[in-house]
C-alpha cells in the first residue's frame, strides 16, 4: 500500500484522516517541525508544507519531532509488504525485540546472513532510513508510551526502553520533545511495584478478534493458557523469570489492551514484541486481502481482518504440533495438558490469573524425559526428545531458520517432522506469510466448501496465485471448511505426512 508515497494520495488520506492508512506513512510538517500520523486530529496543513515518510524513523531522522496529539508511538507497526523471503521483516522483528540495544548493525546483519552494506541498503530502499535509526526511534517511542500509559519510574522506563543509562534517556527526550521526561507525564499516580503494567498494542484495521480468539481457545492448554471470547491469558517465562500476560480487545478502537505481570522490567520490550507476533499485529491486512480477492474463489466467502495466530514460543508450538499429529485437536489438548502438568514448572507469580498454574517445560527437561509414560507413541515421543535436545545444543535454532525453504528443509531433517508439520511450524511459530501445509485435508475441504473441489496437486498449483500470502489464504480455507480448523483425524494426518514426504 502506497509503495511510492505519492504526495497527492498521501495528502488525500491525510485530509480524510482515513484509519486504513495509519502506519503506512507519516507526515512531516515544515511549519511546525512535527511529524504526525494520517489520523492526527490537528488542523490539516497545506500540501506545500508536507513531506511524507515511510516510517517514523525516517521522519525523525529528517529532524521532525513526534506529535503529542496523535502520538506516533501508537501507530500500527506495519512491516513492509515484501513477502516472507525478504530480510526486512526478520530484521525488524529482531530490532523490535531489542537486538540493537545489545549488538551492532554489522552483528545483526551477520545473524541475518547478509552483509552490513546490503542490510543498510535494503533499509534505505524500504523504510527510507537506517537500522540504527529504526532502533533509536523504537526506543524513544516506546519510552514515550511507557511515560504516557504507566506509572513506572523514569529509571524503570529508561531500562525497559533499552537506553544504556538514565542520562542518555533524559537527553534523548529533551532533544526530541524539548522538555524533561516528567513533563510529558500528565498523570501523577504513585508507582505501584506489584501492579501489572497495562499498555496498548496497536494494529491496522480490519482485525478479526473473534476469529483469532476462537482459534486460540480451541487449542488452550489448562494451566498454561486461558482463553475466552474477550480475554486471552497465559503464563510466560523469559531468561529464567516467570510471569503472565492478559490480552483483550477494546471495542471500537484499533488496539488491544495488554496486562503484563513480570518481574524483569528490562525484558518488557521482548514481551511486547512476542505478543505482537502472537496476535499478528504487524500485518497490512487490507493489502493482503486486496491481493487474495483477485482470485474469484475468495470473492464468494471472505471474512475481513483474518490474521495468523502466532506463538508465544517457537519450541512450545513445535512440540504442540508434534503432539497433535496423531490425534484430533481435542485429544491433542488433553495430551499436551498432561505433558505440561507433568513436566512444567509451577507458576509462582503474584496476581497471576487463577487459571494459570504452570509454565511450559524447558527443552532440557523434555530432552531427558520419557514421554511414553504419558501415553504418547514411541515415534512422537522420540521426535519431541530430539527436537528438545536440538534446542539444548543450539538455543538459537529457530531464529536461524531464515527462509521458508530453509525452515522446511531443516525441520524435515528431524525425526517425526514432515512437510505438513514443518509448514505449520513456519506458519505459526516463524510467522512466514507464505507457509502452506501441503496435503492438508482441511484445506481440501475448504476448497470444496467454496465450490471448487480439487486434488492436492491442483491445490498447490492454485496456491501459486496467492503467493506470497498463502498462509492467509490457508486461514480463509480452514474457516470455509465445515470441520474445525485443522481438526483432522490421526489417519488423515498420517496420510498428509506420507503424501508430502
Amino acid at each position: 500500500m502506497l509503495p511510492n508515497l505519492d504526495p497527492a494520495v498521501c495528502y488525500r488520506a491525510l485530509e480524510t484522516r482515513d484509519r486504513r492508512f495509519d502506519g503506512h506513512f507519516f507526515t512531516g510538517v515544515r511549519t511546525t517541525g512535527i511529524f504526525c500520523r494520517p489520523v492526527c486530529p490537528a488542523t490539516t496543513p497545506k500540501l506545500v508544507n508536507c513531506t511524507f515518510y515511510r516510517s517514523a524513523a525516517a521522519a525523525q531522522q529528517a529532524g521532525y519531532r513526534p506529535c503529542l496529539r496523535c502520538r506516533p508511538e501508537l501507530s500500527p507497526q506495519l512491516w513492509p509488504m515484501t513477502g516472507g523471503a525478504d530480510i526486512i521483516p526478520r530484521a525488524l522483528r529482531l530490532i523490535g525485540a531489542g537486538a540493537l540495544d545489545e549488538i551492532s548493525v554489522a552483528e545483526l546483519a551477520a545473524q541475518l546472513g547478509v552483509s552490513d552494506r546490503y542490510l543498510r541498503r535494503r533499509f534505505a530502499e524500504t523504510l527510507g532510513t537506517s537500522p540504527a535509526q529504526v532502533a533509536k526511534t523504537r526506543r524513544l517511542l516506546f519510552a514515550k508510551q511507557l511515560i504516557s500509559e504507566t506509572t513506572l519510574t523514569m529509571t524503570e522506563i529508561a531500562i525497559a526502553a533499552g537506553f544504556k543509562s538514565i542520562r542518555s534517556f533524559n537527553y534523548a527526550i529533551q532533544q526530541t520533545y524539548g522538555c524533561a521526561p516528567t513533563q510529558l507525564r500528565r498523570h501523577r499516580q504513585s508507582p505501584q511495584p506489584s501492579a501489572p503494567i497495562t499498555l496498548k498494542l496497536s494494529f491496522s484495521l480490519p482485525y478479526d478478534w473473534p476469529a483469532i480468539a476462537a482459534f486460540l481457545a480451541a487449542r488452550a492448554t489448562p494451566g498454561l493458557t486461558s482463553v475466552t471470547a474477550q480475554r486471552y491469558c497465559r503464563s510466560i517465562e523469559l531468561e529464567g523469570h516467570q510471569g503472565w500476560v492478559a490480552v483483550s480487545p477494546v471495542p471500537g478502537e484499533p488496539y488491544l489492551q495488554v496486562q503484563i505481570g513480570f518481574p524483569k522490567i528490562k525484558l518488557l520490550s521482548k514481551i511486547i514484541d512476542r505478543l505482537r507476533s502472537l496476535f499478528d499485529l504487524n500485518t497490512h491486512s487490507a493489502a493482503i486481502e486486496q491481493h487474495l480477492r483477485q482470485d474469484p474463489l475468495f470473492q464468494q466467502q471472505f471474512q475481513p481482518g483474518v490474521r495468523i495466530p502466532g506463538a508465544w514460543d517457537a519450541f512450545e508450538l513445535a512440540v504442540r504440533a508434534i503432539v497433535g499429529q496423531q490425534v484430533s485437536v481435542t485429544a491433542a489438548n488433553t495430551l499436551f495438558a498432561r505433558l505440561v502438568a507433568h513436566y512444567g514448572e509451577p507458576l509462582a507469580t503474584p496476581q497471576a490469573p487463577p487459571a494459570l498454574t504452570y509454565v511450559f517445560p524447558k527443552p532440557e527437561i523434555l530432552a531427558a524425559a520419557d514421554l511414553t509414560e504419558l501415553g504418547m507413541t514411541g515415534p512422537r515421543a522420540n521426535a519431541i526428545s530430539v527436537l528438545a535436545q536440538t534446542l539444548v545444543d543450539h538455543p538459537h535454532f529457530f531464529s536461524q531458520l531464515t527462509t521458508l525453504d530453509n525452515a522446511v528443509s531443516t525441520l524435515c531433517q528431524l525425526p517425526g517432522i514432515g512437510p505438513w508439520t514443518a509448514h505449520y511450524i513456519a506458519m505459526r511459530a516463524l510467522q512466514d506469510p507464505d507457509a502452506f501445509p501441503p496435503g492438508d485435508v482441511a484445506l481440501l475441504r475448504g476448497m470444496a466448501a467454496l465450490g471448487e473441489p480439487v486434488s492436492q496437486t491442483q491445490l498447490l498449483d492454485r496456491a501459486d496465485n496467492w503467493r506470497p500470502w498463502r498462509a492467509y489464504a490457508a486461514m480463509h480455507l480452514w474457516a470455509a471448511s465445515s470441520q474445525p480448523q485443522i481438526a483432522v483425524t490421526d489417519l488423515e494426518i498420517l496420510k498428509m505426512e506420507a503424501l508430502s514426504a
